[in-house]
């Protein structure tokens, strides 16, 4: 099909440091909260999470040693470029490509600050080549691993004949701000986990644009008004969350047209969707999400899964969601598929596939 983009390999890849949620909450309030009632608040934010279990960037004994932004972006430079470069070798491995095959890199990340970028870290490590294009993306969020996916295919649908690859590490466990009482804070200290991803796409005329789900069209959507739902306040102390009460609200209110605007110019309803891969932002967003678009929670059986399993990853969820679906089951011919995520903007990002 003409002007459309095949998705070769989608592969997620976990720090091997993983602890049930009981035990990051007992680690959050030993480090973050002064007294005993802020512990007990923190305790059933937790629990109402769905979160069993999370992997973080660093075995949990160190992070007592973090005493500041600079040693936890210290830490972020070093993790992120392993988990980065796992994640794309294993990704082209699936493809069934190298890396001096890939024409273009995009990263994303959000929890961490690196100049050079990740991408220029990573195309060093594993080989790509020296003329290779690069994207760094920062400032997405939640929502780069989706809008990433897109913008692959905006760059395949000129350049038809190359590959792309999107390379997604987010460490969230190295953002946590030491002495933040705050309700986002506490929230986010039991939702959010850390991880990579890497999706390998290629263009229409490329010899590899024979197996695997088609991206169709995407659709981006800046609400107005919403620069504080969600981001980072960034001070002395590193990376503070801004996590506003208003996101599910925001969802009830956008995306039920966001996704008919998507799926109308190609005669499609809700209904003739056979796969929903969305971003798992959050029991109540994945509630909000449900609720809107007349889908149950079997819909969105992996989101909720990867919830339960991982966390949140932020830009990383959504690819880890969408490699779980991949293996899920093979699709038939002809499915439809969204890849769908929100982040800081506040803002949809939503991808539409068919196998």
């Amino acid at each position: 099909m003409t002007g459309v983009t095949t998705i070769s390999a989608v592969h997620g890849v976990l720090p091997p440091h993983r602890y049930p949620q009981a035990r990051l909450t007992n680690l959050f309030a030993r480090l973050c909260l002064p007294d005993s009632a802020s512990r007990a608040v923190v305790s059933r934010f937790h629990s109402s999470a769905r979160v069993g279990s999370r992997h973080l960037a660093l075995a949990i004994e160190r992070y007592d040693e973090l005493d500041g932004f600079t040693a936890a972006n210290d830490a972020f430079l070093s993790v992120a470029v392993d988990l980065g470069c796992e994640a794309a070798l294993a990704a082209l491995a699936d493809a069934g490509l190298r890396p001096s095959d890939v024409d273009l890199t995009v990263s994303t990340t959000v929890t961490g600050i690196a100049v050079p970028s990740l991408d220029a870290r990573i195309a060093a490590r594993i080989g790509l080549r020296p003329d290779v294009k690069r994207i760094p993306i920062i400032g997405l969020g939640c929502l780069a691993g989706a809008a990433g996916v897109a913008r692959l295919h905006d760059f395949l649908r000129g350049w038809p004949g190359s590959v792309a690859m999107l390379v997604s590490v987010e460490l969230c466990s190295l953002t946590v701000q030491r002495q933040d009482p705050s309700a986002a804070n506490m929230i986010a200290s039991g939702l959010f986990g850390d991880g990579a991803a890497a999706v390998v796409a290629v263009g229409s005329e490329h010899i590899g644009a024979t197996a695997g789900p088609q991206v169709v069209d995407s659709l981006s959507h800046l609400y107005a008004d919403s620069e504080r739902a969600m981001g980072w306040d960034v001070g002395s102390t590193g990376l503070k969350i801004v996590l506003g009460a208003e996101v599910p609200e925001l969802v009830r209110e956008h995306l039920a047209d966001d996704v008919k605007n998507l799926l109308a110019p190609h005669g499609l309803e809700v209904g003739d969707i056979a796969r929903w891969i969305c971003h798992p932002g959050g029991p109540k967003v994945i509630e909000a999400i449900q609720s809107v678009l007349g889908l149950d929670e079997q819909d969105l059986a992996m989101t909720w899964r990867s919830l339960h399993e991982i966390g949140n990853l932020s830009s990383a969820s959504v690819l880890h969601v969408f490699a779980d679906t991949l293996a899920a089951r093979p699709a038939a011919p002809g499915d439809w598929g969204v890849v769908m995520a929100m982040g800081p903007g506040f803002c949809a990002e939503l991808v539409l596939l068919r196998w």
